[in-house]
């Protein structure tokens, strides 16, 4: 049987959907200069996001990244970045550009030898790991094999701080994403009718994003690392809370899966609230709709305006470039004073104290609009901005993707689309 061709992989009527050479050189450029600012010689990433962010691909390896002024680095007469890869080294070398490739694929070396194999580079000390994202004992492992080197330090917090600031290709992956999101929503408001279940609302949103080419998984930065991708839930599940760190819980078709949608049937005039996440290329796009069937009862609507409110206060206080605890202070102050203190993002004692987070390549990025975020959203910052109401009869609010420009925020979500509430 023959082999398998890098032709097999493609995206959507054979588009090349590969991270442009251009991106993971500027990326690894710049990972390698906020190592010499910060002292560290190099780091050696292993979490599959970040792999994907810098390498292409999230194949099992590690990849080495001199800081700029490492004899490993080129410009040092060093070879440069180095992707070690368990397998598979020919797709990780396609993934990352192939003949255009800004870094090298080799296979993984013996682990008894790693450390000398990475002194033989020019590391002149022992690269920083990822003690944020890997596993205790996988770090502990590593730790003890780079220890020839020295004492292992962390770059996790510069991988973060670097991926907040998102490229012009990167927010156009999510623009993209927001129009197959627009798709899903369209696709739910269709598929609404009395006795339907929740889950049988999700599967249409579901068919629209995986023909649209959705990998499957939302990738989470905070332990446990699980997220339902479409939370649909209606009447009183929208009161249910779950494990999940988030206004709005759900049922879950069972305990194991005991978050978002059910099989709890759809009825009329009762709060149905669709939040839908759509992964394109990675990238991550967040938006929240309320639906109904017939007229909602007051004081429902007017429970939603005001939410329309507290996300505008949000929006334009990140817009001015205050800090994301002064916005979250505004927000929860007028949400407060309209008299939804008990109610909002939760029911006690299960509220959650945030009123938006930042999205990249995973849903639960920094910073966030919490008490202790005292920074702002960084030009070129995403964060999904998602004031909700929760009571025991069902929740409502909203939610949109947005980014941080020069002039202020701008929607990347459901552009044009102010229709909170639809009646189907």
């Amino acid at each position: 049987m023959a082999s398998w061709s890098t032709g097999d992989l493609i995206g959507p009527d054979g588009e090349d959907w590969r991270v442009p050479v251009t991106e993971l050189e500027s990326r690894l450029n710049n990972l390698s200069n906020k190592l010499t600012d910060a002292g560290i010689s190099g780091a050696l990433l292993q979490n599959p996001v970040d792999l994907y962010y810098y390498a292409g691909g999230r194949q099992n390896g590690a990849l080495f990244v001199p800081s700029s002024d490492s004899n490993a680095n080129i410009e040092q007469g060093g070879n440069g970045p180095i992707f070690y890869v368990r397998r598979s080294v020919s797709r990780a070398k396609y993934e990352s550009g192939d003949n255009d490739s800004p870094l090298e694929v080799e296979k993984f070396p013996s682990l008894r030898t790693f450390a000398e194999t990475l002194s033989k580079q020019g590391l002149e000390g022992a690269p920083a790991l990822q003690f944020g994202e890997i596993p205790a004992d996988f770090c502990d492992k590593f730790r003890s094999v780079l220890s020839p080197l020295g004492q292992a330090t962390d770059c996790t917090h510069l991988i973060h701080q670097q991926r907040e600031v998102k490229s012009n290709w990167e927010l156009d992956m999510m623009r993209e994403g927001a129009v197959i999101q627009q798709q899903m929503f369209d696709a739910v408001e269709q598929s609404i009718t009395i006795g339907a279940t929740e889950l049988d609302i999700v599967a249409a949103a579901e068919a629209v994003s995986r023909r649209c080419g959705f990998g499957g998984n939302v990738q989470m930065r905070r332990f446990p690392l699980q997220c339902d991708r479409a939370v649909i839930v209606s009447g009183r599940a929208g009161g249910v809370p779950s494990f999940f760190d988030s206004a709005i819980g759900g049922v879950g078709p069972h305990p194991l899966a005991g978050m978002g949608s059910g099989f709890n049937k759809l009825q009329t005039s009762q709060p149905i609230l669709v939040d839908l996440v759509h992964v394109h290329r990675g990238y991550v796009v967040d938006a929240t709709r309320m639906f109904s069937i017939g007229q909602l009862p007051e004081p429902w609507e007017s429970r939603l305006l005001d939410m329309v409110e507290v996300s505008d206060t949000v929006v334009q206080s990140l817009g001015r470039g205050e800090d994301c605890s002064k916005a979250w202070q505004k927000g929860a102050e007028l949400a407060g004073n309209m008299g939804h203190s008990e109610h909002l993002m939760g029911m006690k004692p299960d509220q959650s104290q945030f009123l938006g987070h930042s999205v990249g390549l995973q849903l639960d990025e920094s910073p966030v609009v919490a008490r202790g975020f005292d920074r702002p959203l960084v030009d070129s910052g995403v964060m999904a901005i998602e004031p909700k109401l929760v009571y025991s009869d069902g929740s409502i609010g909203l939610e949109d993707t947005w980014v941080k420009t020069a002039e202020g925020m701008e929607r990347v979500t459901l552009v044009g689309n102010n229709q909170w509430l639809n009646h189907c």
